[in-house]
C-alpha cells in the first residue's frame, strides 16, 4: 500500500542545513503543486545572479539571520520573519548581511491556488495517539 504522506530530515537550519547550502525538497517528497528549498547563506554571500520566471511564483521565508532582497528593481532589508512573495515576471536577487541567512523558498505556478485551505480542510474522525477519546 502506498503512503500518502512523505517525511524527510533536513537537519538544522544553522550547522546542518550550512554543510549543504541548499536542499530542495520536491523530488524526496514527491511534492505535486509546488517546489520547497531550504537555502542557507553565510553572512556576506549572494546569489551571483538576478532571476525571474516562467511561470511560478515565489514566496521566501527568513528563518534567520539579515540580509537585503531585490524585487522588481527595488532593495530592501530582511529579517527573521520576513516573508515576501515574489511575482513570475519581477526580477529578484538575495544577500546575506552580516550574519548567515537562512531562508525557505516555495515556488508554485501563479494563478494555480483555487482554494484557501480553510475552505479545503475537511475534518476527519481519526485520532492521533495523544488526543483524549
Amino acid at each position: 500500500m502506498d503512503k500518502n504522506y512523505s517525511v524527510m530530515q533536513i537537519g538544522t537550519f544553522g550547522k546542518d542545513l550550512a554543510a549543504k547550502g541548499r536542499i530542495m525538497a520536491g523530488e524526496q517528497l514527491g511534492l505535486t503543486g509546488c517546489e520547497v528549498s531550504f537555502n542557507y547563506s553565510p553572512a556576506g554571500t549572494f546569489t551571483p545572479f538576478v532571476h525571474s520566471h516562467k511561470q511560478n511564483e515565489e514566496t521566501y521565508i527568513v528563518i534567520s539571520g539579515t540580509g537585503m532582497f531585490m524585487a522588481g528593481g527595488e532593495e530592501f532589508p530582511i529579517t527573521e520573519g520576513s516573508v515576501i512573495r515574489v511575482a513570475p515576471a519581477a526580477d529578484r536577487a538575495i544577500k546575506a548581511g552580516e550574519t548567515d541567512l537562512s531562508f525557505i523558498c516555495i515556488q508554485a505556478k501563479a494563478g494555480s491556488l483555487t482554494q484557501a485551505s480553510g475552505d479545503d480542510g475537511v475534518i476527519t474522525e481519526a485520532k492521533a495517539s495523544w488526543m483524549a477519546e
